[in-house]
């Protein structure tokens, strides 16, 4: 009778495992439809943006071109076609973001987030082209220079197209800051120099109209190598995140210290995170654990570690290893004290 208590207890135990197992799995399901609701809110509040930037680039960069050419400014010109390149940039990042969005599947099991830093890439490879063109464009008028004829109106323009550009800068910055998109806060930035820059042709016009001294063409070749330095600056940085960058330290720690909490654990060592996209991290860990703990009782750790990560930071770990802590030679772990201070 007692052997037979005692294994229809082991029987329950096992019964109690299998659903915390059964539980953790169906927390990994929910884990997974979190995501993607994130993923696809995220996406959607990354297309609006970018549909704002869109029309109001498209807006200043029709007023300016016909206020370039009815002034003959090569500058103004030049700045539309900058407007114009910010618009075509947007489209692009609309198109790496829907692309990136799509739902895992055989070939992309952790999904395709990685689209959007290629979107990036043919971003900057636009800005690049549109400021080597404005550059020949500069150096043509410099050479044969056409002058300039500014109107009241043509300064009122541009004078509003700077303000807009403050606006629209802050306003896609501030988004992108908020849904972590590279993308976005590089077009933020863009957007407020384009109002340095414009706020640069509108003194070239003040000081023709004063002193009569074209400086146009001038102008526009600096505003041309701005904008070659800026898409240089944006291509490092996506070469930098398909490459792999390391990881902020802040988070790293966070997760450290989200993993040492459970009572059981020793330590925790080996964190690596891998970037799949601007929202999905995936890691693996080492964690220290006493020599004497069964299977059973690691299982039960490693999903609940692998849980809490998720709830506080959103990162699945993929995989929890485990370093066997010592617990009856003290000898031992005194020498590996010692090698870790090493």
């Amino acid at each position: 009778m007692g052997n037979k208590k005692d294994k229809n207890t082991t029987d329950n135990n096992n019964i109690t495992d299998n659903n915390k197992t059964g539980n953790i799995g169906n927390n990994n399901e929910t884990n997974k439809e979190i995501i993607n609701s994130k993923i696809e809110n995220r996406q959607n509040s990354i297309i609006k943006v970018s549909v704002v930037g869109i029309l109001a680039n498209i807006l200043l960069a029709g007023f300016k071109a016909v206020v370039g050419l009815l002034s003959h400014s090569i500058a103004i010109v030049l700045d539309a076609v900058n407007n114009l390149s910010d618009a075509l940039s947007s489209i692009i990042t609309i198109i790496g973001t829907v692309l990136a969005g799509k739902a895992p599947d055989k070939k992309h099991p952790l999904g395709h987030g990685r689209i959007e830093y290629l979107s990036a890439m043919v971003v900057s490879a636009i800005v690049l082209y549109a400021g080597l063109t404005s550059l020949i464009e500069s150096i043509k008028k410099i050479i044969h220079p056409v002058k300039a004829d500014y109107s009241t109106p043509t300064l009122i323009i541009v004078g509003a197209a700077i303000f807009v550009k403050i606006i629209l800068g802050l306003y896609v910055k501030k988004q992108g800051q908020k849904l972590n998109s590279n993308s976005l806060i590089a077009s933020g930035q863009d957007a407020l120099f384009d109002a340095i820059i414009s706020t640069s042709v509108l003194a070239s016009a003040i000081i023709f109209i004063m002193f009569d001294l074209s400086l146009e063409a001038y102008v526009g070749a600096i505003i041309s190598v701005i904008i070659i330095k800026s898409g240089i600056e944006m291509l490092s940085e996506t070469i930098s995140e398909i490459v792999g960058r390391r990881i902020d330290p802040e988070i790293t720690r966070g997760i450290r210290e989200t993993i040492v909490e459970e009572p059981e654990v020793y330590g925790a060592f080996d964190l690596l995170l891998h970037n799949y996209g601007p929202e999905t991290l995936v890691g693996s860990v080492h964690i220290e654990v006493a020599d004497y703990m069964t299977a059973n009782k690691i299982d039960e750790l490693t999903r609940r570690i692998q849980q809490k990560v998720f709830e506080k930071h959103g990162i699945i770990m993929e995989g929890i290893g485990i370093y066997s802590y010592n617990t009856t030679d003290s000898n031992v772990n005194e020498i590996t004290h010692k090698l870790l201070e090493i």
